[in-house]
């Protein structure tokens, strides 16, 4: 017979027996994009989630919060409830590049996320005035040593990935170039055009078409594989420089301390969206190669090793935004 107490407690813990049951999502799920809306983290953001929802029964809320270099919105998540209900794209300007050269971050970058998974991976150009006659890295190199004044840089931004990438060419090549920020990739992008800068290093997409007209002159990919988009572009590490390397990731992020089964939910929603041809199709006519992660482990191993790479960069170059 049970016992007087046992009678008792039985109605008080039915309620947590079934929400601990409930299977997860159960409710939408607000996915912050770091970034105002229309840019490629937007787009990628919302063409993943429409697979994702599909796929896990549930629609995503998109929140676009815009600020900082991406921190505003990496601070909503990294304070939210550890529950899997709110996520973050990610990326390697918004959490890595970001982390290491504002003096103050409202989070811990190691702990307050739980990775769920890469996306993808951008690969970054390394242009140059078509005015220099140089066509790869070694001759950059040889330019540069000999420039006076020295050879001008664009970047997005005093903190960008853009900044950071700049400095890591300068850095590998053992030469001096001068830093010119930008507001925005735009404005960079009109003054190189317009000969007022020399050398920039940016996503591909946008500086494509000016490669392909010959207003600029592409010498190399940063990254580690040559892109699909330029397949005859060789990469900075067939030109002698692998430390070279400044592709722009995008990934997803749980809050720190979201229970594991919640983050591999996430994580198998995410892949099988990945494996659609169409979403695949559509992601690299925006510039992103698909590279998933093999588990949410995996990308948590690819994010420690990002930021590790970058921080000597960073120091290196005295890079701070205070």
């Amino acid at each position: 017979m049970p016992t007087r107490r046992a009678l008792l407690l039985a109605p008080l813990l039915a309620p947590v027996a079934a929400r601990a049951e409930a299977p997860f999502p159960d409710r939408p799920i607000r996915l912050v994009i770091p970034f105002t809306p229309g840019g490629t983290n937007d787009i990628v953001g919302r063409l993943v989630t429409e697979g994702m929802a599909r796929r896990l029964g549930q629609p995503f809320v998109i929140e676009n919060r815009g600020g900082a270099g991406g921190m505003l919105g990496a601070e909503v998540v990294a304070k939210a409830a550890p529950d899997g209900y709110t996520i973050l794209l990610g990326g390697s300007g918004s959490l890595t590049i970001t982390s290491l050269v504002h003096a103050r971050v409202p989070y811990d970058v190691a702990t307050g996320f739980a990775p769920i998974g890469l996306m993808g991976q951008g690969p970054n150009v390394i242009v140059v005035q078509p005015s220099l006659p140089v066509t790869s890295l070694r001759e950059l190199q040889a330019l540069a040593r000999r420039a006076d004044p020295p050879l001008a840089y664009a970047s997005p931004g005093v903190g960008s990935t853009g900044h950071a990438a700049g400095a890591m060419i300068a850095q590998a090549l053992d030469v001096e170039m001068t830093h010119i920020p930008y507001r925005g990739t735009g404005p960079a992008l009109n003054d190189m055009l317009a000969g007022r800068v020399q050398v920039f290093t940016n996503a591909l997409a946008p500086m494509q078409p000016h490669i392909q007209s010959g207003a600029l002159r592409a010498i190399a990919i940063a990254g580690r594989a040559r892109s699909a988009a330029m397949p005859d572009l060789p990469t900075t590490g067939e030109q002698g420089f692998p430390q070279i390397e400044a592709a722009t990731w995008f990934g997803l992020l749980a809050t720190g301390g979201t229970p594991p089964e919640r983050v591999a939910i996430l994580h198998r929603a995410l892949n099988a969206t990945l494996a659609e041809p169409e979403v695949r199709r559509r992601l690299l006519e925006g510039g992103v190669e698909v590279e998933p992660s093999g588990s949410p482990e995996a990308f948590a191993r690819f994010f420690a090793e990002d930021r590790a790479r970058w921080a000597p960069v960073v120091r290196r170059a005295e890079m701070r935004v205070e």
